[in-house]
């Protein structure tokens, strides 16, 4: 697997028998199944679904954890549905061998990663969060607390991101920060010092923000010329406090690969919400907008995401939940997954 870290840029292990027993532990205040997951050492988005079936009824009604009760783990290793053969042998970071990786651009509580698998070999993506630099984007209030658009969008990104690595593709993060890993805070810091990849300070103006991080994915596309390759830049609306707003999804009007691969993604999330609030209708759309300075410039085809609104209280849950940001990147790799596999 040929997979690139971008912190200023981004052994084998062996796997043990799933038959193991599986553990016990105590969820702290606070705790979320995936960051339960993780701290235990097994993946958020490979051992979810395991979780929930060991700890049917344990639950809350939106599966979330209650603080003092003790909750099964799946056994360390790949997932119960994984086959072994796809299971790598080795993993290659800027040409080292490895099945565990450490990805510092991710945290400290987050940098260390297993690779399940290669089901994602041979797609490259650019991601591209919403504004950063001088910029903070939308800013939102809840309480006394001030929430910023670039922040909570850079977070899902990066967790986008890491997703995408477990699984073998290659991903390049457009902007990154230099001490702002993977959060599991509800109030995300904002700061100022975020770069564009590899090392450019972010311009103050919108249009040559765009331009800069734009031309460093067109010299990259033209580096994996052949691949299959996508851009996905992530955003958190801005529209009137009383507007909630689900996802939506932006493509290039000419674009029939941008059109699939938002399709794609839309129908996992038009598929999670009936599962996960069956007396909700979801109302978030597929349409073309090629005004948009990233869909209209870039060489591979893009699709540009509004995650809701950062200032009405009912969207806010969605960003200001570590969980649910991790399910928002869970559910754009399955349908990233479901373009990939049908390209």
């Amino acid at each position: 697997m040929r997979l690139v870290v971008l912190f200023f840029l981004l052994v084998l292990a062996s796997f043990p028998a799933f038959s193991q027993r599986a553990a016990t532990v105590v969820a702290r205040p606070g705790d979320g199944i995936h960051s339960l997951l993780r701290r235990h050492g097994r993946s958020a988005s490979g051992h979810y679904q395991q979780f929930l079936g060991l700890n049917k009824g344990r639950l809350t009604r939106g599966n979330g954890l209650v603080a003092g009760r003790s909750y099964q783990l799946p056994p360390q290793g790949p997932p119960q549905n994984q086959s072994k053969k796809t299971t790598p042998k080795a993993a290659s970071v800027a040409g080292s061998s490895a099945s565990v990786l450490h990805v510092p651009l991710f945290g400290a509580g987050h940098s260390r990663m297993r690779v399940l698998d290669r089901t994602m070999r041979g797609a490259v993506y650019y991601l591209s969060p919403g504004h950063g630099g001088p910029d903070p984007g939308a800013v939102g209030k809840y309480g006394t607390h001030k929430l910023a658009e670039d922040e909570y969008a850079y977070d899902v990104t990066l967790r986008l991101a890491r997703v995408l690595m477990e699984h073998g593709a290659t991903v390049y993060m457009l902007v990154q920060d230099p001490n702002d890993g993977i959060r599991d805070e509800q109030f995300l810091k904002i700061d100022r010092d975020e770069v564009t990849y590899p090392r450019q300070r972010i311009p103050l103006n919108q249009l040559a923000r765009l331009r800069q991080r734009i031309a460093q994915a067109n010299k990259l596309y033209t580096r994996h010329k052949g691949a299959y390759q996508r851009l996905l830049s992530l955003h958190v609306d801005s529209r009137s406090q009383g507007q909630k707003i689900d996802v939506f999804f932006y493509h290039h009007a000419n674009s029939a690969a941008g059109l699939r691969t938002a399709r794609n993604i839309h129908q996992v999330f038009t598929s999670r919400y009936a599962r996960s609030q069956p007396n909700r209708p979801y109302s978030g759309n597929v349409l073309p907008r090629s005004s948009l300075y990233e869909v209209r410039t870039s060489h591979a085809p893009a699709v540009f995401m509004e995650l809701g609104n950062i200032h009405n209280a009912r969207d806010q849950p969605r960003f200001l939940l570590p969980d649910n940001r991790q399910a928002l990147a869970n559910w754009i790799y399955e349908g990233l997954q479901a373009d990939f596999k049908g390209r």
